[in-house]
């Protein structure tokens, strides 16, 4: 087998999680070990790859930013949204969060999934109805340790159409999301 050179730069670009997965995935292990040695699954994982995909229909901004920097750890701790700074940055799956304090990003790096937005921050009465709204981050609840964020503006409250029925609407919700992302 001819075998293929890559630049260090090439390289170092490609030590991404979903890049290593595809190429344990397409079986180039062989051909390139630098990429398989950072590679600490034996198999490919489908639910990585399935979060890869999934991370593509969050609402974020250009920058990856999402919660349009607010800190997701604030609606848990404070339940208030709390604007994050940009001093305090963290990281999850290709995802940017801003945090409000250094205690506050490291809460979450502790335990990531328990702070994300539910729907990929996408306003939860829409995803009902299998749309994507925006949000307005201010505007949100957390029930059973999930956060849910609404559509706050010109056309009104989603939060109190949400409320209305909110076991039905996270029912419809969680299905639609299912199908967007397969989360």
């Amino acid at each position: 087998m001819k075998r293929r050179f890559i630049s260090a730069r090439t390289f170092l670009s490609f030590r991404r999680p979903s890049c290593i997965l595809m190429v344990s995935t397409l079986g180039l292990a062989a051909e390139y070990p630098q990429l398989a040695a950072a590679d600490n699954s034996s198999k490919p994982s489908i639910t990585a790859t399935a979060r890869a995909a999934a991370v593509e229909q969050y609402n974020l901004a250009a920058d990856k930013l999402a919660l349009q920097g607010y800190d997701p750890v604030a609606y848990f701790t404070e339940n208030r949204a709390v604007k994050g700074s940009a001093e305090y940055l963290g990281n999850y799956r290709g995802v940017a969060y801003r945090f409000a304090s250094d205690a506050n990003r490291k809460r979450f790096q502790e335990s990531p999934e328990k702070y994300l937005p539910t729907y990929g921050g996408w306003c939860a009465t829409a995803m009902a109805k299998g749309e994507k709204v925006e949000i307005d981050p201010t505007n949100f609840k957390v029930t059973d340790n999930r956060l849910f964020l609404f559509y706050k503006g010109l056309w009104g409250n989603a939060r109190k159409d949400w409320e209305k029925d909110e076991a039905n609407e996270t029912r419809k919700a969680d299905a639609h999301w299912k199908k967007i992302s397969g989360e």
